[in-house]
């Protein structure tokens, strides 16, 4: 059997994580061991997976080596965590996932420190969502806790959830993009004075931010010594470090934003009549798409045709370049507990490319797919005509990154694009149906063409020619 390490997997000596005949395994290192053992014994793995905050696994025969291994000391255990479908990371997050996120993370280690453990680390990538709900991924964050110790997370945990939020409540939403220049999340000198002087009133913000700013910048030419004799809590004195920061996270809301965008649905000139016809012809060509992998659904807004394809068990992403809506999206999920579906934020135009060391640690949007089945409804005309982007190479990117394709086709004689026409000249001669189709019939099949009901918008099945 062979293996491959994944990219992102090298900083803990306690283990790593590796893809093996399209399966995902963690390797426990015998540096590793005795922890791992613990959070077993403890009952912590059994407390938190029934709580749905840490991902199951299941214990396999670690018999399989190979030199990589060997030179670790070989694997202590061998681990199949439960198989993610799409990994996110928190720069794809609405607000309020990112929120929830971080409140998962107190919970993780109010929850470890009630049962002799802590967590190690508090990175955001380690939490991924299942179910429209945060858990923790990296099985061995934990280690022993001993008394008096400082919680060894905490400067991460700001930089990576309070840092992040508090920016995005009290300044704006987009700031969150920051972390994608920063990935060892937003360091607290640079939030302190991006941040308004009324957050200086704030006492958690006062502590977690701007003091804690001041202390690491006094630290920082420190000794060693000095530092690690610095910041010793009680157990009591942990866990109101971790209400306080929680009350702190609590505290921050999303704020009242209007964007372009959020309100589409109820700004559309869609008829009730064509909104159904639409919502009939989508579900029709997924029965007939037979779709055998994931979804994307890009532009999909707060969801509205992404849930047909969830509603059939298909795990979909709602990709949204607006925040607002990504948001809404996904307190739907959370409130009505669906299953299947998750919202993310995306710009087409420019997403995330792979980051990190040697551009290997996080990986690009094509390298996480590609996605059996895109949809891409009510999306063309704002990649052709807002972004000045040619309809063969819209057709190629879908192509590269699908098997199967339902888009829409929204003509020039459509409310929504004379919007956009109205500030700029029309440029777009091959912007036509026939000029679509051209395009679109050099990567693709056209499997069916319907018109949508009461409305000059035409939908289309396609097939990638070859597939």
């Amino acid at each position: 059997m062979t293996h491959e390490r994944i990219a992102a997997s090298f900083r803990d000596p306690c283990g790593f994580v590796f893809w093996r005949d399209g399966q995902v395994f963690r390797q426990v290192n015998p540096a590793g061991l005795e922890d791992y053992r613990y959070l077993l014994q403890s009952g912590l793995y059994e407390t938190l997976t029934g709580s749905k905050l840490l991902i199951k696994h299941a214990e396999i025969d670690a018999a399989a080596t190979d030199a990589e291994n060997a030179a670790h000391g070989g694997p202590a255990k061998l681990l199949r965590p439960e198989q993610l479908q799409f990994i996110s990371y928190p720069w794809e997050w609405s607000f309020s996932q990112l929120k929830d996120a971080a409140l998962a993370t107190l919970a993780l280690q109010k929850t470890a420190i009630s049962h002799g453990m802590t967590l190690k680390d508090s990175s955001a990538f380690n939490i991924q969502f299942i179910d429209a709900s945060p858990v923790l991924i990296d099985t061995l964050s934990f280690t022993r806790y001993q008394e008096g110790s400082p919680w060894a997370a905490y400067r991460q945990f700001c930089q990576h959830f309070l840092a992040p939020l508090a920016l995005m409540s009290r300044v704006d939403v987009r700031l969150l993009q920051l972390f994608r220049v920063h990935l060892d999340g937003l360091p607290l000198d640079l939030t302190s004075r991006i941040l308004p002087l009324t957050t200086w009133l704030s006492f958690g913000l006062l502590t977690h931010i701007h003091l804690h700013a001041r202390s690491q910048a006094y630290y920082a030419d420190k000794s060693a010594s000095t530092v690690s004799h610095s910041g010793g809590l009680s157990k009591n004195g942990m866990l109101g470090l971790i209400d306080s920061l929680e009350n702190t996270v609590k505290a921050l809301n999303m704020p009242s934003q209007r964007t372009e965008w959020g309100d589409y649905y109820s700004d559309t000139n869609y008829s009730d009549q064509a909104l159904l016809h639409k919502k009939e012809l989508v579900d029709a060509f997924l029965a007939r798409a037979e779709v055998r992998g994931p979804v994307w659904d890009f532009g999909a807004n707060t969801g509205f045709f992404s849930r047909l394809a969830s509603a059939r068990g298909l795990n979909t992403i709602a990709f949204d370049i607006d925040p607002v809506a990504v948001d809404k999206n996904y307190r739907q999920c959370r409130q009505n507990h669906e299953k299947y579906l998750l919202p993310l934020l995306l710009d087409l135009t420019n997403p995330a490319p792979a980051l990190g060391w040697e551009n290997r640690e996080r990986m690009s949007l094509a390298e996480r797919g590609p996605a059996d089945l895109i949809m891409a409804l009510a999306l063309v005309h704002h990649l052709a005509i807002s972004n000045n982007l040619p309809l063969a190479m819209i057709a190629a990117f879908l192509a590269r990154n699908c098997r199967k394709l339902i888009i829409e086709f929204v003509p020039k004689t459509d409310s929504q694009v004379q919007r956009l026409l109205a500030s700029r000249a029309d440029i777009f001669p091959d912007y036509t149906q026939s000029g679509f189709e051209q395009a679109f019939s050099r990567e693709f099949l056209i499997l069916a063409a319907e018109k949508v009901r009461e409305s000059e918008r035409v939908l289309y099945l396609m097939e990638k020619a070859g597939a």
